[in-house]
């Protein structure tokens, strides 16, 4: 199988200090063959493009998302506004294929809901002004989402393929309305859980041409796993469970989703 993990925080240190190059061997002797480094932060940021530039040769080929997460929505200053433009304005020197993990996050009360919104309006915009793919983080804020995504689309400020709900968790109604929106699905390791209950119905009526596999290492571990540091290498277990919701072979979904992937961050990534 050849496997494109859209979503890897495999830059950060603490976690993947002592063993990033097993990581990514690991990661290549699985069958992943591409992996999306995320970013939360713009220092994160910076991370994943010093890490991507330094392990060009793993084999495995990594691209990169730059953003501010919705959780530090207020370090989103006009300090972190210039810097995301200055790396936007070189990305395909830099090897930047979207923006993010952007979004609405209401689980914790870190940032206010202004701060949120401020930052993903602003960071949509940029990712249609760069004409690069969003990847939206969204927990316990549908309502609000979803209303600045259609406020986008009515003023017709969204990509024809906008991006992806990374890490979806909502309902079949919500699924419906983002995919008409355009928007492709990316599933992690809870839907290898037992208590898993709404992303195998979402998973079973969305379209094969909107999934996406992901990690979100080193959170989200897949059975069997589960209660281990994620690594991409564990992303074929996604692939496995999705394949198994979907009635097709485990390879057919690796195929699948990774063509997904290349369509929608760009051929080349």
């Amino acid at each position: 199988m050849e496997i494109f993990d859209t979503h890897a925080h495999l830059n950060w240190r603490e976690e993947y200090k002592d063993d990033i190059d097993e990581v990514l061997e690991n990661a290549k002797l699985a069958g992943v063959t591409h992996i999306m480094l995320a970013s939360s932060d713009i220092t994160d940021s910076e991370i994943s493009l010093e890490l991507r530039k330094a392990k060009q040769d793993c084999g495995v080929k990594l691209s990169c998302m730059v953003g501010v997460h919705p959780e530090v929505a207020t370090s989103f200053n006009d300090e972190a506004k210039w810097q995301l433009e200055q790396w936007l304005k070189r990305k395909d020197e830099l090897g930047i294929v979207a923006v993010g993990e952007i979004g609405m996050d209401y689980h914790y009360e870190d940032c206010s809901p202004a701060f949120e919104a401020m930052a993903f309006i602003y960071q949509m915009g940029l990712a249609y002004r760069y004409d690069l793919p969003a990847v939206i983080h969204e927990r316990d804020a549908c309502a609000d989402t979803l209303y600045i995504l259609k406020a986008f689309q009515k003023q017709k400020l969204l990509r024809k393929s906008p991006g992806v709900l990374h890490c979806f968790s909502g309902s079949e109604e919500t699924a419906k309305i983002v995919l008409d929106m355009g928007f492709y699905l990316g599933f992690d390791g809870p839907i290898t859980f037992k208590n898993a209950k709404k992303a195998p119905d979402v998973i079973r009526m969305c379209p094969l041409d909107r999934l996406l596999v992901e990690t979100d290492s080193p959170y989200m571990t897949p059975v069997p796993f589960r209660g281990k540091r994620n690594e991409p290498a564990y992303v074929k277990y996604v692939v496995e469970e999705m394949a198994r919701i979907k009635e097709i072979p485990a390879e057919e979904m690796a195929r699948i989703t990774t063509e997904n992937a290349q369509r929608l961050f760009g051929k080349d990534t």
